[in-house]
């Protein structure tokens, strides 16, 4: 059962089953050329409002110990290594993102912006009944995500959210001079059990888009 915040602006109670903090781990599973990358990671993810109708996205990922091989030999007594406390970097930080998620509609007078620009008039879709009218046809409502890497890379995703269901897919990828190569993507998130589900896809290195990584993660108080 999603259950709906107090003083959630209308336009958010679509996206409401996403709202709160998210922890858990996941699996990065992803082919360059003839390189296979396989990894556990660990995750945190924060979604949240600020009375605007849009939510705040956050998201924060570690790699994850690999277990020692079964016939890795001990390290014997006075082993330089053994004593050595520099954490491996399996045990750094992997990356993070950040952005913002809302209905997908056209801006009107009542809404602010550009920059800092206040609206005109009364703020449109404030009520249930006027956001029913950004439904489609097809039952769903049209999605926009931004999310901005640490690494140069932004990406604008567009999509749909049909009940805890949501499905992107790049409408456009902005990469600094710096970054690496990386022109598409797909993400799915959903609602299963009480848990928060994603995949994402990628292309990137110069490969068309295919499996990268999903993560299941657990509502944290």
């Amino acid at each position: 059962m999603i259950e709906i915040p107090t003083g959630l602006p209308a336009e958010l109670v679509p996206l409401s089953w996403l709202l709160g903090v998210w922890e858990g781990t996941g699996v990065i599973d992803y082919v360059v050329g003839e390189e296979h990358v396989t990894h556990e990671f660990g995750q945190r993810v924060s979604f949240s409002h600020d009375g605007l109708p849009y939510l705040n996205y956050s998201s924060f990922a570690w790699l994850l110990p690999t277990q020692p091989k079964a016939d890795a030999a001990e390290p014997e007594e006075g082993d330089a290594d053994a004593a050595d406390p520099t954490p491996s970097i399996e045990t750094m930080p992997l990356t993070a993102e950040s952005g913002y998620w809302r209905l997908s509609r056209t801006a009107l007078e009542g809404d602010p912006g550009p920059g800092m620009l206040p609206g005109v008039g009364a703020r449109p879709f404030t009520t249930a009944q006027s956001v029913e009218a950004l439904r489609t046809s097809g039952g769903d409502f049209e999605v926009e995500a931004s999310i901005l890497h640490p690494t140069g890379v932004s990406e604008l995703y567009l999509g749909r959210v049909a009940g805890p269901r949501i499905d992107l897919a790049t409408d456009a990828v902005l990469r600094s001079a710096t970054a690496k190569e990386y022109s598409a993507a797909t993400r799915m998130y959903g609602l299963v059990e009480g848990h928060l589900l994603w995949a994402w896809d990628i292309a990137a290195l110069g490969q068309s888009i295919r499996t990268h990584a999903s993560a299941r993660l657990a509502k944290v108080d």
